[in-house]
């Protein structure tokens, strides 16, 4: 694929990449509820990429709905808030599904609070201008945005502040949305951008007022074809460019997403400001627009709870802080042949092992998979196949820095660009004889030694 620097508009897909099984249908259709208000919520302090928050409130302190709770000083972290009125109790630990143990403000809730369709209403409802919006400053922007503590919202959790951060050295011509959604299974983006697109394109304009970015492109799936639709409509006027691509795993990738839509490559270990492009969630979107034009923190968020193992599958709007159980709870509950519940997409996601753990901000779907769906192959040598490679888009040899990964050569694994890998599983789902090689580079990163 031949690509400027400068180019503005790409082909529509990138090299390699796999067509897994969408099953998107199983929640596709069904519109956003509201997760009625839990009786505790328990506020991770470390939900983002950087440093994490304290405690700022005392135990049996009365706090309000969008209260801030956790805070820090460190410029790579994003503060928390509660996402209901309640009184606070003592600091406890919480188990994420990636395995980090860390703490959390537990919020009891007390007094009455804003539900149903209200809520979605306060949230996602109203006017949201297109116009006018020179009034922010990219100072303003950048202050309300890490004040209402906005991390990205595909999963990365990355502090949306610091991408707002401008280098005079590298500057950004284009803000990139992403509303791809690749994963299979997950809705939550599409069925926002369906039900509440204007948010999104007010987002997208003060994101690229605090960026400097002139031009503006939400790139959506071909596979949602609602969510373009309303996407253009709400566009309508302004200079937001909705731009279709191909559907294709991991089109999300901020890497195959740029070439694709874009037409520009990011080079292997660099970052898209090399090219002159920042990327977005359009979930990360909405919550800007109603962080500077609301004043509202980042304490809700959208997510898909599908598969198979799922009795009713649905996209809820629940509040940070609701345990897994409650979300799985509304959608009727598990299958009686439910057999691995999964923190985020089957590609990406992690295993579940106690269902009272607390949704952070970066949850963006909980997939439940049947007995006949997690039937384990058995693992055999690798043959040589070149699976893993022909479909790895970031062009690395997979079965190299897996199996130096578990042979703890890290000179060899990192030669190989170990660190490089966005462990998004095409080679794990290729490789024929069963090599669990994402979870094997997943480990190596883990334990390889930093230089």
């Amino acid at each position: 694929m031949s690509a400027s620097p400068l180019s503005t508009t790409g082909p529509g897909t990138f090299p390699r990449g796999i067509h897994p099984p969408e099953a998107k249908e199983l929640s596709a259709s069904g519109k956003i509820e509201v997760l009625p208000t839990p009786k505790e919520v328990k506020i991770a302090l470390l939900q983002h990429t950087g440093a994490p928050c304290e405690a700022i409130h005392k135990p049996r302190t009365e706090v309000e709905a969008g209260a801030m709770v956790g805070s820090s000083e460190a410029f790579v972290s994003a503060p928390v808030h509660s996402p209901i009125a309640g009184k606070t109790a003592k600091t406890c630990s919480v188990t994420l599904p990636n395995g980090r143990h860390v703490p959390a403000v537990p919020i009891k809730a007390t007094g009455e609070q804003l539900e149903g369709d209200a809520l979605f209403e306060e949230i996602f409802g109203g006017e949201w201008p297109t116009s006018g919006l020179e009034r922010y400053s990219a100072d303003e922007i950048r202050t309300a945005t890490r004040e209402a503590g906005i991390v990205g919202l595909g999963g990365a959790a990355f502090p949306t502040h610091v991408k707002f951060a401008v280098n005079p050295e590298k500057p950004i011509d284009t803000l990139l949305i992403n509303g791809c959604e690749c994963e299979p299974y997950l809705n939550a983006d599409n069925r926002l951008m369906i039900e509440a697109p204007m948010p999104m394109i007010s987002g997208t304009m003060l994101a690229a007022r605090a960026i400097g970015a002139e031009q503006m492109v939400i790139a959506i799936e071909d596979n949602k074809p609602e969510a373009i639709a309303a996407a253009r409509k709400a566009a309508e006027g302004s200079p937001v460019r909705i731009q279709p691509v191909k559907t294709k795993y991991p089109m999300g990738g901020e890497k195959q997403l740029i070439p694709a839509a874009l037409g520009r490559i990011v080079p292997t270990g660099g970052l898209p400001l090399d090219v002159g492009v920042v990327v977005m969630n359009v979930g990360t979107a909405t919550a800007v627009a109603r962080a500077i034009l609301r004043g509202k923190p980042l304490t809700h968020r959208v997510v898909s709870v599908s598969g198979r193992g799922i009795v009713s599958p649905k996209n809820i709007l629940a509040p940070v802080g609701a345990t897994y159980q409650e979300l799985i709870d509304l959608a009727d509950g598990l299958t009686p042949d439910a057999a691995r519940v999964i923190a985020g997409g089957p590609m990406m996601g992690f295993a579940l092992g106690e269902l009272d753990t607390p949704i952070t901000k970066g949850t963006s779907g909980i997939v439940v998979l049947t007995e006949a769906e997690v039937r384990e192959r058995n693992e055999t040598n690798c043959v040589r196949c070149g699976h893993c490679v022909d479909v790895c888009p970031l062009h690395l040899v997979p079965t190299r820095i897996a199996l130096a990964s578990r042979a703890r050569n890290w000179d060899l694994a990192k030669r190989y660009h170990m660190m490089a890998c966005m462990e998004c599983g095409c080679c794990s789902y290729a490789c024929p004889a069963g090599i669990p090689l994402v979870q094997l580079i997943r480990t190596g990163k883990a334990s390889a030694p930093r230089a």
